[in-house]
């Protein structure tokens, strides 16, 4: 239960840092266009992501001696640059999410969702080095997993389907200062607590 718990904490901070992919299912969200189609291949390219990083990064780990402590280190170091650039979109300010105009196709919608997941480099380093490293500090890493792959599907579903309820919110740039400076503090605890050990 324990390391469920942590996985999901661990997966749904991750998973929140807002960016183009998050930020372009806010979008559809937003316009209320292929909703299912979109955060269904989001969170299935997440389980997928998740399940090679806690298996196959497990057995690496076992076969390479240290190779869990550096990564345990690299993962901290890399959370703590992250939550500063958290922190400095919090400071700077964004700009209002905009709804836009036009749904466009299925096809089109899908496409530029593949592309924001399987192109983004960060995606690579969240699930499969990250979460694959964290993963090694508990016995249950299939709970750990699950605990990130239910995350990105609570987190995907809800922010596709609740991007109705969010819309007079995110018209506001304050509304993004107050959440990239809590996607910020939640980055640098967890970071802390990987320095700890």
């Amino acid at each position: 239960m324990q390391a469920g718990l942590a996985g999901f904490a661990l997966g749904l901070s991750l998973i929140m840092a807002i960016g183009a992919q998050n930020a372009f299912v806010l979008r559809q969200g937003l316009r209320r266009a292929h909703v299912l189609a979109v955060v269904l291949v989001c969170a299935i390219s997440d389980a997928i992501l998740v399940t090679a990083g806690v298996t196959g990064f497990g057995v690496l780990a076992e076969a390479v001696p240290g190779l869990e402590r550096i990564m345990r280190f690299g993962g901290a170091a890399f959370l703590l640059a992250y939550g500063a650039r958290s922190f400095l979109a919090a400071w700077r300010g964004a700009a209002a999410l905009e709804a836009g105009e036009g749904a466009g196709s299925l096809r089109r919608a899908v496409l530029t969702c593949l592309a924001l997941t399987w192109l983004n480099p960060h995606v690579y380093l969240d699930t499969v080095v990250l979460l694959g490293s964290i993963s090694t500090q508990y016995e249950n890493r299939f709970a750990f997993g699950l605990g990130a792959v239910c995350a990105s599907f609570v987190f995907f579903f809800s922010l596709g389907y609740g991007a109705r309820l969010l819309a007079p919110l995110f018209r506001r740039p304050a509304s993004w200062r107050v959440l990239d400076a809590g996607v910020g503090c939640v980055m640098w605890a967890i970071a802390f607590g990987l320095l700890r050990g």
